[in-house]
């Protein structure tokens, strides 16, 4: 096998072993998104599976003595120095070095997503409590309740009062 089909083989086989799967599956809110994340790792768990099977294994030698019997030296020996002087060439990386910065940006750009988006989920989470709270009770509140949780409004209406500005 080639060293460049080895190393992509490695780099899959340990790049799943990092990948938290449960974790991300845990982030994930709709059933839609669950199910293309199941896809993508089926998909993921298939190419690695390829990979580590296909491409991890050396190649079987031929047995050249073997066709020599069946199908004479003369054309076996003329088969065996063609293979001989293929050469595969080395792979080598040139893609890697240049996004392997914008990616590692990415990276960053995406944790500070992530803590914006858990602020503002912790946020709207007590702003959902606070509406249901205020549902059940709006029935039976008093304008000083209301006004003790918004003293914003308070003051917003007791200026409008005070300056005799009643909205018409």
């Amino acid at each position: 096998m080639s060293g460049a089909g080895k190393k992509v083989a490695d780099v899959a086989f340990k790049a799943g072993k990092n990948i938290d799967w449960e974790g991300m599956a845990k982030l994930l809110v709709s059933d839609e998104a669950r199910r293309e994340f199941a896809t993508l790792r089926r998909a993921f768990d298939e190419v690695n599976t390829q990979l580590q099977t296909k491409f991890s294994q050396e190649p079987e030698p031929i047995d050249w003595e073997y066709y020599r019997k069946g199908i004479g030296s003369r054309l076996v020996d003329m088969y065996k120095q063609a293979y001989d002087e293929v050469k595969i060439p080395q792979y080598v990386d040139n893609v890697t070095p240049q996004y392997k910065p914008k990616f590692e940006a990415l990276l960053v750009e995406l944790k500070e997503a992530e803590e914006t988006s858990l602020k503002e989920s912790k946020r709207l989470e007590k702003e959902i409590v606070e509406v249901q709270e205020l549902k059940t009770k709006l029935s039976t509140m008093t304008a000083d309740e209301y006004f003790e949780k918004r003293p914003e409004l308070k003051k917003k209406f007791d200026d409008e009062i005070r300056n005799d500005y009643w909205g018409y």
